[in-house]
């Protein structure tokens, strides 16, 4: 007898596995999880992100404009959002997220975002406020510089051909250039920048005064500075003004027709925080009439700035750089770092316990009562609508969830970069311009801030099987929709 007849086929465990439960499926390499969906908003490189985040959710660039322009799939799915100044969200752009849990502001300002509206809606909208404090500061004095000397100008006459022949000619082409030592900068806002600038501009010989109604008594002792406390007095003061404060309601065209009339006749005007805070029109007619000696612009209302369009287009004795000041190889691989860092922060951690630099707490909704929860979350569950059925029918697996002109006056006559002491200008017969008119700071106490038992809640010690974008695969979702391009590692 053929011993070979006598062996039967040993049956297949996964078989038998499979016939011993009803319904039960094929042995996969742990439980299939559903990463966050984390989306690049108004960009397309992901390099500095991705080594961050790939190990706890998927990546994905929209590279878009507007939310219009964003793909269906994010609008849905993303838990979280990366974004830098170019494109706007207002509070019916927030509403058409629909997961979306936590945006990171890729720079300081966040401007651009509805925080208030984002808070009603449970999103917590972080910004990077500790990034490029030095570039800044360090562009700043760069252009101070460029107006004092003329640097800029005589570089571009030189490059245009012009002949220095004598002593002449030098002062014909260098007229209005100006002596730092014993000048007066006057800083409005003394912020991380603020600060940094005021340092800086102390070794080359400025009397650094500042206005800033925000911080308590007492830091001008520690840095060496002069305060004074209204707007008013700055500008009558100083003899190049510099402005390093946030855009909000309260101070939009800060530098505007009535408060240029307070600023002494040739000042200087140098804006390297946010353009809203200087209207265009108004700089453009003191440049003419000579009322500001100069102005330096890094950052302009309507960006990107176009010097052929727009008030300042024939504006003399005006620098303008396209809203840089802020860049540098090393300042912006810091920026997206730590801009990626506070999404897994959100991602591993509790919203708003772990955020470092959440801006909109106070706006948060009140408390929700939550059921108790216990085991270990199930990341499907917690960051995907997909999984809602599922979640629902298992509710012990949230952990948690989701938190379902005033009149013109007396205008002051001394001169910029004048020797002659305020109180003893001849013939001036001025008075300091009136109280400050701005509006004050609202009053309306802000919501109490609520600390609500979120969490991305994902669980990175369970095994991951991955779908069809595995190994930094990159594609497109579809040829006639908005782009949305993944990348997954992991």
């Amino acid at each position: 007898m053929d011993k070979r007849k006598m062996i039967t086929k040993r049956t297949r465990i996964d078989t038998t596995i499979r016939g011993a439960g009803s319904g039960a499926g094929a042995i996969t390499n742990g439980p299939i999880q559903t990463r966050p969906l984390v989306a690049l908003l108004d960009g397309r490189d992901c390099s500095i992100e991705m080594p961050i985040l790939k190990d706890v959710a998927t990546v994905a660039f929209c590279d878009a404009q507007s939310t219009s322009e964003i793909h269906e799939k994010v609008l849905n799915e993303a838990v979280g959002a990366l974004m830098w100044h170019t494109i706007v969200l207002t509070k019916e752009d927030l509403e058409k997220f629909k997961t979306l849990r936590i945006i990171v502001r890729i720079g300081s300002g966040v401007d651009n975002i509805d925080v208030k509206a984002a808070g009603e809606l449970g999103i917590a909208v972080c910004n990077v406020p500790g990034y490029g404090v030095e570039e800044v500061a360090d562009t700043t004095l760069c252009l101070i510089l460029n107006l004092y000397r003329r640097t800029y100008w005589l570089a571009q006459m030189v490059r245009e051909g012009k002949k220095f022949t004598g002593p002449e000619q030098v002062r014909e082409a260098a007229q209005g250039c100006a002596r730092i030592r014993g000048d007066t900068l006057g800083i409005v806002g003394l912020g991380r920048i603020g600060s940094a600038v005021a340092l800086r501009a102390k070794a080359f010989g400025f009397n650094v005064i500042f206005y800033d109604p925000y911080l308590p008594d007492g830091i001008e002792k520690s840095l060496g500075l002069t305060r004074v406390y209204t707007l008013q007095d700055l500008l009558f003061q100083s003899d190049c003004v510099s402005l390093h404060c946030t855009l909000n309601e309260h101070n939009h065209h800060l530098i505007n027709e009535f408060t240029i009339k307070q600023m002494r006749p040739g000042a200087f005007l140098v804006n390297t925080a946010r353009g809203g805070l200087v209207d265009d029109d108004a700089l453009a007619t003191a440049l003419k009439q000579g009322r500001i000696r100069a102005a330096a612009l890094d950052v302009h209302e309507n960006e990107p700035f176009n010097v052929l369009q727009g008030p300042l287009k024939d504006s003399p004795n005006l620098l303008c750089t396209p809203h840089a000041a802020f860049y540098s190889d090393a300042s912006c691989t810091e920026l997206r770092e730590m801009a990626a860092s506070e999404i897994r922060r959100a991602i591993v951690g509790r919203i708003p316990e772990c955020l470092r630099n959440c801006v909109n707490k106070e706006y948060f909704p009140a408390p929700t009562t939550y059921p108790h929860q216990a085991g270990v979350a199930s990341v499907a569950s917690a960051v995907a609508v997909a999984a809602a059925a599922a979640a629902a029918a298992n509710p012990d697996a949230m952990n948690g969830g989701y938190y379902a002109g005033a009149g013109t006056g007396s205008l002051p006559v001394q001169q910029a970069h004048s020797t002659t002491a305020h109180d003893n200008v001849p013939g001036s017969g001025s008075a300091p311009p009136p109280p400050s008119q701005q509006a004050p700071p609202s009053s309306q106490s802000a919501p109490p801030t609520s600390v609500l038992p979120h969490s991305l809640f994902v669980n990175t010690q369970l095994p991951y099987t991955s779908g069809q974008n595995d190994r930094d695969n990159t594609n497109n979702v579809s040829q006639s929709s908005p782009s949305l391009t993944y990348r997954s590692v992991v």
